[in-house]
């Protein structure tokens, strides 16, 4: 057969309590390839991924490397095979630099010295090489997420990993940084390298891969060459019928203000300068307003300011009509806001707990689920995560019990949305409701959120998508160096016109408006 497959898992069958999680899978990357791997959330690519990396050992199935079979035990074994990857929730140390993270685990000793000047050169080469700029004395929490990913791709380079695999890299990145990264992935292919791309945005893979894999619940659906094939053929095979790429909606009917924001301003991280910057404007029962902008221009503290993680330095905050400046967190949620937050692992879910108490993190102290004595009734408890487990589709292996932490991404988010959607409330602060999902979650979310506004609730939508902007705003204000600089409407306004507000090219605000 020849060695023209640089890695081949074949039938790989890998089980977990109550699921298979991938279930008698074959994969063959080529050398030299950059092979996507598709599926709907949950449908097994990041365990496959995870089992080829040493991380899971499989029930079933062989790996081979350029025709050998191998035994990968663990990372350091997939290391040592030159097999390298990029999490989806990068495991960097966050307080170390840019390149004591790229050499962690396999740093030069001279003499018994850390020899950190040759690390360092041999870092500014391959960031040279493969146009990766970085800044390797720059400490990671205080870079962007693109910089932090550019990090996690040298640590592979560093290693000289031939097989770099890909879990989701684009879930986090700007669309400037996504052509980067796509750029960047091409570079690597010239340079030989095999690549691994585990995604279910339809476009990216149209763009950049050679051939594509697709998952379905466990099972391999087939594999086809990206330039025989179409978007559409590729979103049917993953989630097995048509899907629709447009959100379908009436004109909006806006009402009365729901929140309105006066004013405000929140620091930023770093000392001395305002994240926020004296920003003003209502959202109105029945509208879906988006707060559009490139990351980091302030929208991440916007949405910590009106949840509550964020004191405000100035301004003022009301929500149908009572001043909230001041309350807690509990008492804006009692008072009618829900909130979908960037961050679900440090904001949205308690990881180690099952995902009955998740679904119930701002509930648990009424009257249905905890009695006179404060003792949770762990029964109603149960039957309500049961209902909202059915309703929203969020699969997990053991429904209710199921450990948040052992849930696909996808699959959390589903759960966050379910908590927040049912209890009802007045105004729903989305912040990336449909980061990391896959087109038929879109689908299903964008629906649940159109539906909301039709049902008359004010929804604060913070995107950093392009299409999900243009697609599901009523109206989209753009944010710029923690300024609103732009008012559009999103029929009369293009992609091209949003970038120019979003990049500061553009701005039709009035001075002190």
């Amino acid at each position: 057969m020849g060695n023209e497959y640089a890695v081949e898992m074949r039938n790989i069958t890998k089980r977990f309590p109550g699921i298979i999680a991938n279930d008698n899978i074959t994969l063959q990357l080529k050398k030299g390839e950059i092979h996507a791997l598709l599926g709907e959330n949950g449908a097994g690519k990041s365990t496959l991924m995870s089992v080829l990396f040493g991380m899971y050992e499989p029930e079933e199935g062989e790996i081979f490397m350029n025709g050998n079979k191998v035994d990968i035990k663990d990372p350091n074994d997939a290391n040592a095979l030159g097999i390298g990857m990029v999490h989806q929730h990068f495991k960097l140390v966050e307080c170390f630099t840019v390149l004591d993270n790229i050499i962690l685990g396999t740093e030069p000793v001279k003499n018994g010295l850390l020899n950190k000047q040759e690390a360092k050169k041999k870092v500014l080469e391959l960031s040279d090489r493969y146009s990766l700029k970085v800044d390797p004395d720059a400490i990671i929490e205080n870079i962007t997420v693109g910089m932090q990913q550019r990090t996690e791709i040298l640590k592979m380079l560093y290693r000289e990993n031939d097989v770099l695999i890909f879990d989701e890299p684009t879930a986090v990145l700007t669309p400037q940084e996504i052509d980067e990264l796509m750029e960047i992935m091409r570079n690597l292919r010239k340079e030989g390298k095999s690549i691994l791309f585990i995604s279910h945005k339809l476009n990216e893979i149209m763009a950049v891969a050679d051939r594509c894999t697709v998952l379905r619940k466990g099972k391999c659906i087939g594999t086809v060459d990206v330039e025989n094939t179409t978007k559409e053929e590729l979103s049917k095979m993953m989630v097995g019928r048509d899907v629709e790429f447009v959100v379908t909606k009436e004109p909006a009917k806006p009402g009365e203000p729901v929140l309105k924001v006066e004013n405000i301003s929140i620091a930023a991280k770093h000392k001395g300068i305002k994240a926020v910057n004296n920003v003003s404007f209502e959202v109105r029962s029945g509208e879906i307003l988006c707060i559009a902008g490139i990351d980091g221009n302030g929208q991440s503290e916007l949405a910590y300011g009106i949840s509550g993680i964020e004191k405000l330095i100035e301004g003022k905050l009301y929500l149908n009509g009572k001043d909230i400046t001041h309350d807690s967190i509990r008492e804006r949620n009692i008072g009618g806001l829900g909130h979908i937050p960037e961050d679900r692992h440090k904001y949205g879910l308690v990881l180690d707990y099952p995902l009955h108490y998740n679904m119930v993190l701002q509930r648990y102290f009424e009257s249905e689920f905890t009695t006179r004595y404060g003792f949770l009734k762990k029964k109603n408890i149960r039957a309500y995560a049961e209902r909202l487990i059915k309703d929203y589709d969020v699969r997990s292996g053991q429904g209710p019990d199921t450990w948040a932490r052992s849930m696909s991404g996808g699959n959390q988010q589903k759960a966050i949305i379910a908590r927040e959607v049912d209890r009802d409330p007045s105004l729903l602060l989305a912040v990336q409701p449909t980061r990391g999902l896959d087109v038929g979650a879109i689908e299903s979310i964008h629906k649940k959120l159109v539906e909301l506004r039709d049902n008359g609730k004010a929804i604060l939508l913070i995107s950093l998508e392009m299409d999900e902007v243009m697609s599901l705003s009523d109206r989209i204000l753009v944010m710029y160096e923690g300024k609103i600089v732009g008012e559009l409407d999103p029929k009369e306004t293009t992609p091209e016109e949003l970038g120019l507000y979003m990049s500061g090219a553009k701005n039709n605000m009035k001075e002190g408006a």
